[in-house]
C-alpha cells in the first residue's frame, strides 16, 4: 500500500517517492481556560518560552534532525511539544458510546473544550494523560518581514506519514512567511517525532518487488507480511498501534496552540493534511482565524472509492489537455482509449524490462502489468507534458520511459526510511477501511473503468491491499462521527488542481458546499497539491491569509496548458 504523500517540492522533477496523500480527540480545556501569555513578556520570539498548557508541554530546544539538509532550520525557532500518547482509554473506538469520554474524543458542535475536559478526567489513572507520553517535534520560521502579522501560520503535512519539517522547502518556496511566522509540527510517529515509527522494510520491500507482478495475489501476501512486520516493530517500541491517528494528531494541534500562547492562529494543510484540517476545523474550531486546503481529501469521502474518482478527473485533465491541442492530438489521437487499452492488456500479459537507474550500479528489472501502469500515470500528472509520448511508446511496444520513472521513484533515497507507517496505517484502518468494503471500492472503480479487470479495480492507485493491510494490523475502528462532513463558517481556501490523480478536483467544491464562508478554486492543469508547482496558487495562497474574504484570484485568467512532448 501507498500513502497520499504530497510531490516533492518545485525543484525536484522525477516523479514522487512512494506517495502514499484526521480527527479530533481533546484536551482538558478546564484545566487551561485560555493560552498562557508568555513569561517573558509580549515581545519573546514565538516558541522560546517553555509552557505548560493542561496536559501538553511546549519546551524549546534544538531544531529536530532531518533526513535532507533544510538551510532555514539556522534561523528557526524549534522545540518540542510532549503530549499523551493516548488521551482516553477507549478513545472513540466504535464499541463506546453515550458516555462522557466519548465526548471527549469525538466532541459535536457544541463546546468541545468542556466535552474534553470531562473526557480526561475520567481516565487520570489508566490510559489517559497520566500514562505514556510521546515528544513531537516543533520548528517555528520567522516571518520574512520584522512588520509582521500577529496571527501565525501552522503547516498540516500530507502522508498521512510525511513529516511536516521535511515540507519547510516547500512552504518557504512558495513565500508563505512573507509576512507570518509559520509553525511546522511533525506528526506522531513521524521522522522527527519520538517514537519514530517509519518501518524502513515496508519502503524497502516496494523497491525490491520491481520484478513481481504489481498486482498478483503473491505479491499481496508478501506485502502484507511487511505490514505485519512493521506492527511487531511498533509494539516492541512500546507504542499502541492504536493511538497513531487523525484524532490524537489533530488534538496534538489544539495542544500546540495552547502550549505555545497563541490566541488565534491560521491552518494550512496539503494532501492528507486537509483531511486533518477539516478535522480539526470541525472539533476544535477555537482559535482558528483561517484555513487553506489543497489537494482536498474530505474525512467523509476519504478512502478507495474517491481515489478512483481522483484518477478518472485527474487522467481526463490530461487527456482533454492532450486533445485540444492540435500537434499532441495530431500526433497522440485517442490517448484516454490507447490507456485504458493498455491497462487491460497488461493486465493480461505483463511485460518485462530492464533499466538503469541513477545510484544503481546494477540494471533494474520492472515489470509492468495494468495496476502498475494505473499507479504510474497517477503519479506522472506531476509531469503531464512526458504523458501522452510516455503512453504512446508503450503503445508501440517501448516500456522504457515509464518503466523508468516508476523505478526511479520506488529506488529513490527520498522514498525509503522517511514515511511513517505507524500513522499511515492508523489513519487507513481505523478511519477509513471501517467504512468503505472491498465491494464498495471495486463498484466505484467499475462505474469509472468500465473496461478495467477486477485485478486492476480492487486496488485503488496508491492504496494497493489496503484492506488486507489493516485485517493484519489489527485496531479498533474509529466512531462514525469520524466520517461527519464538516461545517463551518471559518474563512476557508480551498484549492484543487485540474491534472489532480490523486485527491478529486470535485472533492474541493464538496468539501466547500458546507464551510459557508470557503472559495474553492481549481487551478488547472497542475496536478495534486497545486501550492507546489504554482506560483499563481502560491500567490492566491499568500493573499488569502492576508485578506481571507478577498483573496487574489486575478492570475488565474492566464494560465496556459502544458506543451506536450512531441515524438519523432
Amino acid at each position: 500500500m501507498m500513502s497520499l504523500r504530497p510531490p516533492q517540492r518545485r525543484a525536484t522533477r522525477r516523479l514522487p517517492a512512494a506517495l502514499a496523500g484526521a480527527t479530533a480527540g481533546v484536551l482538558a480545556a478546564g484545566l487551561v481556560a485560555a493560552p498562557v501569555q508568555a513569561e517573558s513578556g509580549p515581545t519573546a520570539p514565538l516558541g522560546t518560552v517553555a509552557r505548560t498548557a493542561g496536559h501538553a508541554r511546549f519546551e524549546p530546544g534544538p531544531c529536530p534532525r532531518t533526513a535532507d539538509p533544510i538551510p532555514a532550520l539556522k534561523d528557526a525557532y524549534c522545540g518540542t511539544l510532549t503530549v499523551p500518547e493516548k488521551r482516553d482509554r477507549h478513545h472513540g473506538d466504535h464499541e463506546v458510546h453515550g458516555d462522557h469520554a466519548d465526548h471527549g474524543d469525538h466532541g459535536d458542535d457544541g463546546d468541545h473544550g468542556d466535552h474534553g475536559d470531562h473526557g480526561n478526567r475520567g481516565n487520570r489513572g489508566g490510559e489517559g494523560h497520566q500514562g505514556r507520553k510521546i515528544t513531537l517535534a516543533v520548528a517555528i520560521i520567522p516571518a520574512a518581514t520584522s512588520k509582521k502579522a500577529g496571527d501565525p501560520i501552522v503547516w498540516l503535512a500530507g502522508g498521512p506519514g510525511d513529516d511536516a519539517v521535511s515540507e519547510i522547502p516547500m512552504a518557504l518556496n512558495g513565500g508563505l512567511n512573507r509576512d507570518r511566522d509559520l509553525i511546522f509540527m511533525s506528526q506522531r510517529g513521524t521522522y522527527s517525532a519520538d517514537p519514530e515509527l517509519t518501518c524502513r522494510n515496508v519502503d524497502e520491500f516496494a523497491a525490491d518487488s520491481l520484478d513481481l507482478v504489481f498486482g498478483a495475489p503473491s505479491t499481496g501476501r508478501l506485502h502484507v507480511e511487511e505490514t505485519r512486520k512493521c506492527r511487531d516493530q511498533v509494539v516492541r517500541r512500546g507504542a499502541d498501534p492504536s493511538a497513531y491517528n487523525g484524532t490524537e494528531s489533530a488534538a496534538d494541534y489544539d495542544d500546540l496552540r495552547k502550549a505555545l500562547g497563541i490566541r488565534q492562529w491560521n491552518v494550512f494543510g496539503i494532501s492528507y493534511g486537509t483531511d486533518l484540517a477539516l478535522q480539526y476545523m470541525r472539533l476544535h474550531p477555537e482559535g482558528i482565524r483561517s484555513v487553506g486546503i489543497d489537494g482536498v481529501l474530505p474525512p467523509s469521502l476519504a478512502g478507495g472509492a474517491v481515489t478512483w474518482k481522483a484518477a478518472r478527473e485527474g487522467f481526463d485533465g490530461i487527456f482533454k489537455a492532450c486533445a485540444d491541442q492540435p500537434a499532441c492530438n495530431t500526433r497522440y489521437p485517442n490517448l484516454k482509449a490507447t490507456f485504458e487499452r493498455l491497462v487491460v492488456d497488461l493486465e493480461a500479459r505483463p511485460v518485462t524490462t530492464t533499466v538503469t537507474v541513477p545510484g544503481r550500479p546494477q540494471p533494474v528489472e520492472v515489470v509492468i502489468d495494468g495496476g502498475l501502469l494505473v499507479n504510474w500515470l497517477t503519479f506522472a500528472s506531476h509531469l503531464a507534458a512526458g504523458v501522452p509520448r510516455s503512453i504512446d511508446e508503450l503503445a508501440h511496444g517501448n516500456p522504457q520511459r515509464i518503466a523508468e520513472q516508476y523505478a526511479g521513484g520506488k529506488l529513490s533515497p527520498q522514498a525509503i526510511g522517511r514515511v511513517s507507517h505507524g500513522l499511515v496505517f492508523g489513519v487507513f484502518c481505523r478511519e477509513w477501511t471501517p467504512f468503505e468494503s472491498e465491494a464498495d471500492v471495486i463498484r466505484a472503480g467499475q462505474r469509472l473503468f468500465p473496461s478495467f479487470p477486477r485485478s486492476v479495480l480492487a486496488n485503488a492507485p496508491l492504496l494497493s491491499w489496503m484492506h488486507a493491510d489493516c485485517r493484519a494490523w489489527d485496531v479498533p475502528p474509529a466512531d462514525p462521527s469520524i466520517r461527519s462532513r464538516t461545517y463551518s463558517d471559518i474563512p476557508t481556501l480551498v484549492l484543487s488542481g485540474g491534472f489532480d490523480s490523486q485527491t478529486a478536483p470535485s472533492s474541493g467544491p464538496y468539501a466547500a458546499r458546507t464551510l459557508s464562508r470557503s472559495i474553492a478554486v481549481t487551478v488547472p492543469y497542475v496536478a495534486h497539491v497545486v501550492f507546489a508547482d504554482s506560483r499563481c496558487a502560491q500567490t492566491m495562497t499568500v493573499s488569502f491569509f492576508a485578506r481571507p474574504d478577498a483573496p487574489d484570484t486575478s492570475c488565474l485568467a492566464g494560465l496556459e496548458p502544458p506543451a506536450f512532448e512531441i515524438g519523432t
